[in-house]
């Protein structure tokens, strides 16, 4: 039986598959164990003494509803299909930011990647879900592994005053990071209820608030927690048991709006973050949007068409978008998410300045507030519309 078992493992495809099927059955046999309770508190529209769940409707699996083959990591195990080649790696420039902005009216921001955004403004410093890991996955190296490096080196990283965390997902709640930048520089971290019980679990403090919450940074300045689109899990068992939230900084000037990771739910949460104030920079998420060919977007993840609606929800001035070309999370191509987002852009009449990828440490110096401004469309809406030869070419 050993001689067996030893036969079948040959081949290092083999030995991931029999890894990830082990740990399939670990979920499975071991549930009571990996089911944390993060948070108890009062019954509201969105908790239940219990979980969490999205008041605009339950979040439904990709891949055409089959819960088994669209859950991770099963989805790669049973059909991963003939996916687009991602590179192996992506060459990027490295930003060595300034260590604090502080001329007035002054907005600086570098893309590290993934989610991973440095905003520097107000003599503040302000990082967004960072993870400067290869792997986002709780197995490394069995898992998502970095193919586009951070584009500030960590030994280049300012002191950072604010990090926000979105919700507990690997690839957002990265605790090696974490632990890394609370050592370090002890910042104010603001996030959804919940993920505070996981951050002070190992070491680190942090502020948690439900939707609606306000966390003072300084006279001038607070973070609002907001309402996305989205779930929570560590551990698969524990799904839901932490809030998932996005975040506008109120700031002189013109606010920030961190959408971190959502779907489009009933596309209401631009608008209710609008109310906050005039939007100056929108970190709005475009990528890992299809679990299986044509897909535009999945209920979890939006696309670059809901990306453009949010933007024009928000009514902001910038945007630059974010989680797309880091990690290879789905089965769009690694530059699908950008080169479909210039396409809906234009069908829009959007101005590039406005709302156009940057490259991972590429700063940015964001214009000040004003009024949006649409032009005419460059693109057709055929050119937009599901089926066209525009969008069956991005694969």
């Amino acid at each position: 039986m050993a001689r067996l078992l030893i036969g079948t493992l040959k081949g290092s495809g083999t030995a991931l598959l029999f890894l990830i099927i082990a740990f399939c059955l670990v979920l499975t046999i071991a549930p009571p164990f990996l089911d944390v309770r993060y948070y108890a508190g009062p019954v509201s529209g969105h908790y239940d003494g219990d979980r969490f769940a999205n008041p605009d409707g339950a979040i439904q699996p990709p891949g055409g509803g089959d819960r088994l083959r669209s859950g991770s990591p099963m989805r790669w195990l049973l059909g991963p299909g003939a996916r687009p080649e991602w590179p192996q790696s992506v060459a990027i420039g490295t930003d060595r930011p300034p260590a604090r902005v502080t001329a007035p009216g002054a907005m600086r921001a570098v893309w590290v990647g993934h989610a991973t955004m440095l905003v520097q403004t107000q003599g503040l410093n302000i990082l967004t879900d960072p993870i400067w890991s290869d792997y986002a996955t709780p197995f490394p190296p069995v898992g998502p592994k970095r193919v586009m490096k951070p584009g500030i080196d960590f030994a280049a990283l300012p002191r950072i005053d604010l990090i926000l965390i979105s919700h507990n997902h690997y690839d957002h709640l990265d605790l090696p990071t974490l632990k890394r930048l609370w050592a370090r520089d002890r910042p104010l971290i603001v996030t959804g209820l919940g993920n505070d019980s996981l951050l002070r679990a190992n070491g680190i403090a942090a502020q948690a608030r439900d939707w609606g919450g306000i966390v003072p940074v300084r006279p001038g300045v607070s973070v609002h927690v907001t309402r996305s689109h989205h779930w929570s899990t560590r551990w698969g068992t524990d799904r839901s048991r932490a809030l998932w939230s996005s975040f506008v900084v109120t700031l002189p000037g013109g606010n920030i709006f961190f959408a971190g990771d959502t779907g489009a739910g009933d596309m209401e949460w631009p608008a209710e973050a609008a109310r906050l104030g005039p939007v100056r920079l929108a970190i709005l998420p475009i990528g890992s949007f299809r679990f299986q060919p044509g897909e535009m977007a999945i209920d979890a993840h939006i696309g670059p068409r809901e990306a453009v609606q949010a933007f024009e929800g928000l009514g902001a001035t910038t945007a630059i978008p974010i989680h797309w070309g880091t990690f290879r999370l789905s089965y769009e191509g690694w530059d699908t998410p950008p080169r479909m987002l210039d396409l809906f852009r234009r069908c829009a009449g959007i101005p590039r300045r406005a709302f156009a990828p940057v490259r991972a440490g590429q700063a940015v110096d964001v214009p000040p507030y004003a009024a949006p401004v649409r032009g005419r469309p460059e693109a057709s809406p055929a050119q937009c519309r599901d089926g066209s030869p525009e969008l069956n070419a991005l694969k």
